[in-house]
């Protein structure tokens, strides 16, 4: 990114968030409202919204369509949050794209928050590069979010719903559930992937009120046939699927998906079954239960609200069995990180603690003497490398797991180390 764009973002950074969709809509008029002219599948929810765009992505991909993918936050740079045809935007395109926004929002009486101006930048994107579908994700919420400015959608997803970000969302499922369901759309169809009862309510209200048809993935529909760590294979609709996504709860996440596609199909979008089949097999989505390295294995989860710990934790079992293995692990401050200690310490044998790249990170000495409450050792690294380093040389089975904002230097420290081993 040039210096004059990167100051402007920076500028925008500072403003912080802006409440309510005004800016974005203001921003995109200026800039011929790119939005009008793209199809969308709208993705909300607590957990499962990533690896749900992944799959949607790539079985779209494999029926031929050109397909948007706007995802927060970057999981390795910031280019990663606009792709096209799974390709991330590169560098020169992204600098005269924010040149063209950057313009044009130097021009308003109230400047855009930074999520603004990104989701601004990747509408035009996608316009400009003829995109077929866009799948896109909620950055936050869904009611005021920057990306729920698009006037209808093929299909609102909400994966599902669960306490976290309870400080701007409010404090209960009901709460969190109505700011999701803001993403439903006069008219157009939606799918809940959750199984609370509770937030199905409010959702289901929300559908009522604007004519949309509410689907609810049958959950219980999902029957797991074979785990390991080469993939997993599960039998959903009377049909039997295999998807190469680790984790034990992709089985689920893949039956939102499924149902998603049928609702899809049965709007007129063309998907074959052979698109969905080696679409989900070979559908790639970094920092969720993704294998880093083997013998031993390293995994990487970004498992960052107790819901997703848990899920974790149950694939740890599933593929582990009873034996304890190691983790690293980093934790924003702003999280219930005591919940999230209290359900990773009966997997843990070592733990290792660092301080994710971020403002509102938990230090790691505070994360360590959470972990030594449970009786576990516990150790606090000065730096991700150092982390790293400490955790591998104990030379077992490790789950890296937390905060997204330590994918990246984690998984370059790990191939570091293997390339090492290697040499």
């Amino acid at each position: 990114m040039n210096e004059e764009n990167e100051k402007f973002l920076e500028k925008l950074r500072s403003i912080g968030s802006r409440f309510g969709t005004e800016c974005e809509r203001e921003l995109l008029h200026l800039l011929g409202d790119p939005q009008d002219k793209l199809r969308f599948i709208h993705v909300a929810g607590t957990n499962g919204k990533g690896s749900f765009c992944a799959m949607t992505d790539s079985i779209l991909r494999k029926e031929g369509y050109k397909v948007g993918l706007y995802t927060s936050p970057y999981i390795v740079v910031f280019n990663d949050r606009i792709r096209v045809d799974e390709k991330t935007i590169s560098n020169d395109p992204l600098d005269e794209l924010f040149e063209k926004v950057r313009k044009k929002a130097e021009t308003m009486k109230i400047l855009p928050s930074s999520f603004d101006f990104i989701t601004a930048a990747a509408f035009l994107w996608f316009y400009e590069t003829k995109c077929d579908i866009v799948v896109l994700e909620v950055g936050l919420g869904g009611r005021y979010d920057s990306t729920n400015v698009i006037k209808n959608s093929l299909l609102s997803v909400i994966t599902g719903v669960a306490l976290d970000h309870t400080e701007i969302l409010g404090d209960t499922v009901e709460k969190i559930a109505w700011e999701k369901a803001g993403i439903v759309k006069e008219g157009c169809p939606t799918l809940y992937g959750g199984n609370d009862e509770k937030a199905l309510r409010v959702i289901g209200k929300e559908c009522e009120e604007k004519h949309s048809c509410l689907t609810v993935t049958d959950l219980s529909g999902v029957r797991l046939k074979s785990a390991s760590l080469d993939g997993t294979r599960f039998e959903f609709g009377g049909k039997e699927h295999f998807i190469g996504l680790l984790g034990l709860y992709q089985p689920r996440n893949a039956a939102v998906v499924l149902t998603a596609t049928d609702i899809l199909r049965n709007n007129g979008i063309k998907i074959s079954d052979s698109a969905v089949e080696s679409g989900l097999a070979e559908a790639i989505w970094q920092a969720r239960f993704e294998r880093l390295a083997s013998d031993p294995t390293v995994i990487y989860d970004g498992g960052h609200n107790p819901q997703g710990v848990r899920a974790a934790v149950e694939s740890v079992k599933a593929y582990f069995g009873d034996r304890r293995i190691d983790l690293l692990v980093g934790i924003l401050a702003d999280k219930n990180y005591s919940e999230m200690v209290k359900a990773l310490s009966v997997i843990a044998e070592n733990v290792t603690c660092i301080t994710p790249p971020s403002p509102r990170a938990l230090p790691a000495e505070t994360l360590a003497e959470e972990f030594r409450k449970e009786g576990l050792n516990a150790v606090a690294a000065q730096s991700i490398e150092e982390g790293v380093r400490t955790a591998l040389s104990r030379k077992r089975d490790l789950l890296a797991i937390g905060s997204l904002y330590s994918y990246g230097a984690i998984a370059d420290n790990v191939r570091k180390a293997q390339k090492g081993t290697a040499e």
